[in-house]
């Protein structure tokens, strides 16, 4: 019980004000500050840059108020001279000669830098043999032979409520490690509640959480750390909309300075593909915080759709200056190859990225991608299931792995894969589109009726889904259906402004035309053939269709009024802002037969 004192107290200290409670933002500062400090003291370097850089957007404390050193107990007194030369070993990252020194200490901190350096001492020798023996796609072979006696002393320090916030932060580490999933959320949870300040319990928790329906059967301390935790949760699920609504609480509350909230609105919206704002947002953070390395692989993902080679080219020197050996680096590398078409150059990047962090999720998705494009299908389907191992949520992967046995004219399992895409993303339309294109060849016509349908109404990026939905309708005879499929994509096209330069464009005044023509409305039949005069692929076929209306209206033959009709072409086709020759519809002497 005594043991316990000094830590509990410090905890007690510590905890945070009730749940999205910003009111004293002094108080959070200096909480923040606190807990920065008592991360460096164990090693935790992320988690003390964490809880840094978030203190250093709020206004600075005046001396007074600066938090005091936390209070030493007579056990830290005791282990203080090991602590300080292990804690030199350990910053040395010599784990070995580290735990070496801290055998035998009982202060909460000594004691878990002792398990933490045996714990990074096995993941170093891990790594290591990772990188000597295999190649980059045989990972997941090597385990840290350290981690079952980490389990065993620590789940005794468990049972005997001998843990504190930082302790049981490793237990769960350890228990993740050895795929104990469920053990291991329990873990996160007490430990958010025994310390809500530390943000590595937080993030871990992140990790293991699949969906939403998990997130609410977990009892979370209510403090404010929590609305970063949940801002951060809610982007890894694809909740885009909760998540912006998060951040922009968390910027009007006072943190509006702080680099990682703007972080990761930007990584929000490249999860929505909402390209040009993403691009706008990461361009002000690279402005504030010029020598930033995280996040800029997704920033190059942004660069490299929009094919922005000489910017990319500028960000792979640039990263490159700072540090060419971070994971990030590397993969901006490659991305920049890879979008130069030099594929064998860009997996390279990639692979070197994984030998620096073999669980670098990014890496191993964007190397599938490369190998599918070097037509390597089988290492495509390894690095796909790699990044899957590592993040089951990683909906890129599915995706890849999906498209990969497309290639490999195995409908079955490609079906599977995307479904579990689409799952990830409901209202991506390029997942929704890949599973039509499935079912059309697995010949269920019904169900890729639907899926296309469905792409068309969440949005559809590629402007392909009516066009496909409209060859099934022709597919079946139904041409009613079909020609109203058409006419929504025509005016969807030319909705957007510009000039499209759709190859499917022609097909759909083609298809119209011909189906007005067997309606016999001459007039709309005429207006969209003359649309089929101005494409190279349907000119010819448009001259006919206008010869043969010609004739028939020679002929006196009057335009069928029995029919019912209820398509006309779009008065916005007619209008001026139709990027093709505008004929009057009446005047067909203008078209040369």
């Amino acid at each position: 019980a005594l043991r316990l004192a000094g830590p509990a107290m410090a905890a007690a200290a510590m905890a945070a004000p009730g749940g999205g409670d910003f009111s004293d933002l002094r108080e959070i500062k200096k909480q923040l500050l606190s807990v920065a400090e008592r991360s460096r003291e164990r090693g935790l370097q992320h988690s003390g840059k964490w809880a840094a850089e978030l203190a250093f957007a709020l206004e600075p404390l005046p001396l007074s108020e600066l938090p005091p050193p936390p209070a030493l107990t007579e056990e830290d007194a005791r282990d203080l001279d090991a602590y300080t030369l292990a804690k030199s070993y350990f910053d040395l990252k010599e784990y070995d000669r580290a735990a070496y020194f801290l055998r035998g200490c009982k202060s909460q901190k000594a004691y878990f830098l002792y398990m933490y350096s045996r714990y990074l001492s096995g993941e170093k020798k891990k790594d290591d043999e990772t990188v000597d023996s295999l190649g980059p796609l045989e990972k997941g072979q090597v385990k840290n032979e350290a981690l079952r006696e980490l389990r065993v002393e620590l789940s005794k320090k468990h049972k005997a409520r001998e843990l504190d916030g930082f302790g049981l932060y490793l237990y769960g580490v350890v228990l993740r490690k050895l795929d104990l999933v469920k053990e291991a959320i329990d873990v996160f949870v007490e430990a958010a509640h025994v310390l809500p300040l530390h943000w590595g319990a937080w993030l871990e928790l992140c990790n293991l959480i699949t969906d939403k329906e998990m997130l609410k059967f977990l009892s979370l301390p209510d403090t404010w750390m929590k609305e970063f935790f949940l801002a951060h949760i809610y982007t890894e699920l694809q909740l885009i909309e909760e998540a912006l609504q998060k951040y922009q609480s968390l910027i009007d509350a006072g943190f509006s300075k702080s680099t990682y909230i703007i972080s990761q609105i930007a990584v929000a919206y490249h999860n929505i593909r909402d390209i040009d704002k993403a691009l706008s947002i990461f361009n002000e953070l690279r402005k504030q915080d010029p020598y930033r390395i995280e996040n800029m692989d997704t920033f190059s993902n942004l660069l490299y759709v929009r094919s922005m080679k000489p910017e990319l080219s500028y960000l792979a020197h640039n990263l490159c200056e700072i540090d060419k050996y971070r994971v990030e680096t590397c993969c901006v590398i490659g991305n920049y190859y890879s979008l130069r078409s030099q594929h064998e150059k860009a997996a390279l990047y990639f692979q070197r990225a994984l030998k620096l962090n073999p669980r670098y999720l990014g890496a191993w998705t964007l190397m599938g991608h490369e190998y599918m494009e070097m037509k390597n299908t089988s290492a495509a389907i390894q690095a796909y299931r790699h990044a899957i191992e590592v993040n089951k949520r990683d909906y890129r992967a599915w995706y890849g792995l999906g498209q990969t046995y497309e290639i490999l004219k195995m409908p079955f399992y490609c079906l599977y894969y995307y479904r579990r895409a689409h799952q990830l993303r409901p209202n991506d339309s390029r997942m929704l589109v890949a599973l039509g294109e499935c079912y059309e060849k697995l010949n269920q016509l019904v169900e890729a009726k639907k899926c296309y349908w469905r792409a068309f109404a969440v949005g559809d990026v590629e402007k392909m889904a009516l066009v496909k939905l409209a060859k099934l309708h022709e597919q079946l005879n139904e041409s009613e259906q079909a020609a109203q499929c058409y006419i929504k994509y025509i005016q969807d096209i030319y909705s957007c402004g510009e000039v499209v330069e759709h190859l499917e464009v022609s097909t759909a005044f083609r298809y119209l035309a011909q189906y007005y023509f067997k309606c016999k409305l001459w007039d709309e039949a005429s207006a969209c053939a003359q649309k089929c005069c101005a494409f190279n692929d349907t000119r010819e076929e448009g001259k006919a269709l206008l010869r043969q209306i010609l004739q028939l209206r020679n002929q006196g033959e009057a335009s069928s009024t029995d029919v019912a009709a209820p398509f006309f072409l779009p008065a916005s086709l007619s209008a001026n802002n139709t990027p093709t020759r505008r004929v009057s519809p009446l005047n067909l002497s203008s078209v040369t037969p």
